[in-house]
């Protein structure tokens, strides 16, 4: 069975450093989402009575369309898939906490300031150039990282819909909760107290 992915220490070194958060990001979703239909074929179990020659003159279904046994389905739902998708949203939420709290170790805030001091001792005569007026300030490293969250949540709400597409499909869920409500109820059923 694959193995899900670890989540990393969570520091905000870690999400200002964008090449390890997508690197993290995609490397999770390529174990489990990219190839769930892989990890789904996995956990069929192989015919229980043997090898029949005559099987080979019939042809029969792809596995894709065998369904898989309940508790094998549950058991990576339980154990691979939504820890998974926990891991990657525990770090979306911490990032994004980090891109809207005040940034003091920001290493061009001083360059900011100084662009922006040089900016209003600029003389701007716009009809001898039209485009001496435009300033385009530095964006603050929190703004670049809340922009890449935002977009690393919308691909995260795709692969997941489209993963648990395919996990109801082949595990005969019949139930019509989306990806989002299935990991809340599992995120509720971690969380009770065990008697």
């Amino acid at each position: 069975m694959t193995v899900r992915s670890a989540t990393p220490q969570l520091t905000p070194q870690f999400c200002f450093t964008t090449v390890a958060l997508r690197d993290f990001l995609r490397i999770s979703r390529s174990a489990i989402d990219d190839s769930i239909a892989q990890n789904l074929n996995a956990l069929v179990t192989p015919s229980k009575s043997g090898f029949d020659p005559a099987s080979t003159s019939v042809r029969t279904p792809r596995a894709s369309d065998k369904q898989i046994d309940p508790q094998s389905c549950q058991a990576f739902k339980d154990k691979v898939l939504f820890p998974s998708w926990q891991a990657r949203s525990d770090v979306l939420t911490y990032c994004a906490y980090v891109a809207t709290s005040p940034d003091p170790d920001d290493p061009e805030i001083t360059l900011r300031a100084a662009e922006t001091e040089k900016n209003r001792e600029r003389v701007v005569d716009e009809r001898l150039d039209p485009y001496s007026g435009r300033y385009f300030p530095r964006e603050p490293r929190t703004e670049k990282l809340a922009l890449l969250l935002r977009q690393e949540r919308s691909v995260e709400k795709i692969v997941r819909s489209r993963t648990w597409g395919l996990v109801q499909e082949r595990c005969s869920d019949s139930s019509f909760e989306d990806a989002e409500a299935a990991l809340n109820r599992w995120r509720r059923g971690r969380e009770a107290p065990r008697p």
